[in-house]
């Protein structure tokens, strides 16, 4: 009995011996940490390739031509190559025609056309009432207004068509002289009137024609 009871208890130690041999050959199974770094991308630099075009630079060169010599002389008529001269009087049936002509001063041909701006002036050089009315009509014929081309020492002329003959107590009085503005421009010339002429304000202005004549 007592043998018996030996051996189980040595078959119980025996199995409990075995039991801790086998625990203690049970290692831990090692944790691997991987630690996985953000892979980084490749970069992939693109090359911007940039098309430089080359700009052309047009010059546009301006060339004028001049078809004759006379062509570009033919520039406006101006006061300060003009002089203004009376060229005489006649007068008739209660009207009086006054002739003054533009002589061209300069050493080029000018160009003109239509009707001078006038001013009657008195004795002393004062202005007198002066009403100016365009016409290619008056009461000694007809003058169409036409462009003048004035050659260097030539001269365009005109007349004016004025009361004649009435007496002073009528409105009228005597002009002695007469300041002129050329067409087309601002400046004025003057001219006396040899023993004067009678003016009652409205003067009928016909246009600049070719010659020295200013009748038709």
């Amino acid at each position: 009995m007592r043998e018996q009871s030996l051996m189980r208890r040595l078959a119980l130690l025996l199995a409990l011996a075995l039991l801790l041999a086998a625990c203690g050959s049970s290692g831990g199974s090692p944790t691997t940490t991987e630690t996985t770094g953000a892979a980084a991308a490749p970069t992939t630099s693109s090359a911007t390739t940039t098309s430089t075009t080359p700009t052309t630079t047009s010059t546009s060169t301006t060339t004028t031509t001049t078809t004759t010599a006379a062509a570009a002389d033919r520039g406006p008529c101006r006061a300060a190559n003009l002089a203004l001269s009376f060229v005489g009087q006649q007068g008739g049936m209660g009207h009086g025609e006054i002739g003054f002509a533009l002589r061209n001063t300069g050493t080029t041909s000018c160009r003109t056309y239509g009707w001078p701006g006038i001013l009657f002036l008195g004795q002393h050089g004062a202005p007198l009432p002066t009403i100016p009315h365009h016409t290619t009509n008056d009461f000694f014929g007809s003058t169409p207004a036409a462009p003048v081309v004035i050659p260097p020492g030539g001269s365009a002329s005109f007349r004016l068509d004025v009361g004649h003959g009435v007496a002073t107590s009528n409105g009228c009085a005597t002009a002695y002289a007469l300041q002129v503005i050329p067409p087309n421009d601002t400046a004025t010339l003057k001219t006396s009137i040899p023993g004067g002429s009678y003016e009652c304000r409205d003067a009928n202005v016909s246009p600049l024609r070719a010659g020295k004549s200013a009748y038709p």
